[in-house]
């Protein structure tokens, strides 16, 4: 099972340094993915949610939680990089876990209240002001009505995700093998037979005391083993390109204007509810 661990950074070097202990500690640098972001400050745009692409990939991620994709979106708007992990058991999780808040990761749930104290107090303030100038402003803006006309945008944009691989392993195989050889051997054989002649000079000149050796000799196998290289496995990845369109619905305020009749006499109608009531 696929375990994921994200670490929130107020700073592009301290991510750094988590990512470059992650892989001393032995994780995977192709399942560690850091992103850099422009910091954007300002509560208000903490607290709003967006349809950005933060906010999507935080939703897809905690789809069964909609208060922590929330909480890590209003976080990430306000900080320079987001560290992310993959990790294959929760022995590993957790030890990433670690890592990234001995480099200084935000305390992501902490932060997410801080902003929501602000925005409350911030809108307190606005409201109490806005209370105290309602008079003067009615008085000086009268008969007039601003209607704000508003449009959707897209935007579109690219990230990049695994969607496969290949793991090439190579192993150490044995197989047993036989070759035939032809050695040769020597044997010394001696053969005693009966003789009745004359003995001659020569016989005189071998009439006495001696040694005589007779070495015999034999081929042996000689077995020795030799690595050639007899194949190799190139692995290398291709990049291909595609185009794709992509589909929504965007909305936008349209604002119909009509003329109404001028012909009613203001005064007159008045005076004649008031005869009415």
């Amino acid at each position: 099972m696929t375990h994921t661990v994200i670490g929130i950074f107020d700073s592009k070097e301290d991510a750094r340094d988590a990512m470059n202990e992650l892989v001393q500690k032995g994780f995977i640098k192709e399942d560690i993915d850091l992103s850099n972001r422009k910091k954007v400050t300002g509560t208000d745009n903490n607290m709003t949610s967006a349809g950005d692409g933060i906010s999507n990939f935080f939703n897809n991620l905690f789809s069964d939680d909609n208060t922590t994709a929330q909480n890590y979106s209003d976080v990430a708007r306000d900080t320079e990089a987001i560290l992310t992990i993959q990790t294959d058991s929760k022995e590993r999780a957790d030890q990433a876990a670690e890592i990234l808040d001995s480099n200084g990761a935000i305390d992501v749930d902490e932060r997410a209240a801080q902003y929501r104290q602000n925005y409350a107090q911030t809108s307190g303030t606005a409201q109490n002001q806005t209370a105290a100038t309602t008079p003067n402003q009615t008085a000086n803006t009268q008969g007039e009505m601003t209607i704000p006309v508003v449009e959707e945008q897209l935007q579109v944009g690219k990230r990049a995700v695994e969607t496969g691989g290949v793991r090439v392993r190579s192993r150490v195989v044995e197989k047993p093998v036989e070759k035939t050889l032809r050695l040769r051997e020597e044997h010394v054989v001696v053969d005693r037979h009966p003789v009745d002649r004359p003995a001659t000079e020569a016989d005189f000149n071998n009439f006495k005391e001696g040694d005589i050796e007779i070495t015999e000799r034999a081929e042996k196998a000689v077995v020795g083993k030799e690595a050639r290289v007899v194949g190799e496995v190139e692995v290398g990845k291709t990049v291909e390109e595609h185009e794709k369109t992509v589909s929504d619905t965007l909305r936008k305020t349209e604002v119909d204007v009509e003329k109404l009749g001028t012909d009613v006499d203001t005064d007159v109608d008045t005076n004649a509810r008031r005869a009415n009531s």
